[in-house]
């Protein structure tokens, strides 16, 4: 039997009205953070949301939302590493649905888009060890990543 997994996606409010379009095409391709899946793992989109803006008052209910639609997992999208400034609360978002709800949480969605990249590297905003930790499921090749610019 196909193994099926339900997914939730919460993306960074700045971003509310982001169709979804680098998310969907990377869930397809299994490329970014969705490269755990597998080719012939069934995966489906059953929540779609912002995190309501900073702080986050969103982070506190809508996982709840996506649990009655059967979420196994819950991806904060890639903007809110990507953004600037990066979301500073991912980690404490990550541990309060996690705690709160038992639902496992992936931190990403598409690969890094080059440009963004690019941008962060001459900033130095992912240089510490913790940074790296939150961006190893989206980093990519170059070649993946300029094809998400």
């Amino acid at each position: 039997m196909e193994k099926s997994t339900k997914i939730g996606i919460i993306i960074c409010d700045r971003y509310r009205d982001c169709a979804g379009g680098k998310c969907f095409r990377s869930m397809k391709n299994r490329e970014g953070a969705f490269s755990i899946y597998g080719k012939d793992e069934n995966i489906e989109i059953v929540g779609y949301t912002s995190c309501g803006g900073c702080p986050g008052g969103n982070i506190e209910y809508t996982p709840e939302e996506m649990i009655k639609n059967g979420v196994d997992v819950i991806h904060l999208a890639t903007g809110m590493v990507v953004g600037y400034p990066p979301c500073h609360r991912i980690d404490h978002f990550k541990r309060f649905i996690k705690e709160k709800y038992g639902v496992d949480v992936v931190v990403g969605t598409h690969p890094i888009p080059q440009k963004y990249y690019e941008t962060h590297t001459k900033l130095g905003t992912w240089n510490s060890n913790k940074w790296q930790e939150i961006i190893e499921p989206t980093m990519s090749t170059e070649e993946v990543r300029l094809a998400y610019n």
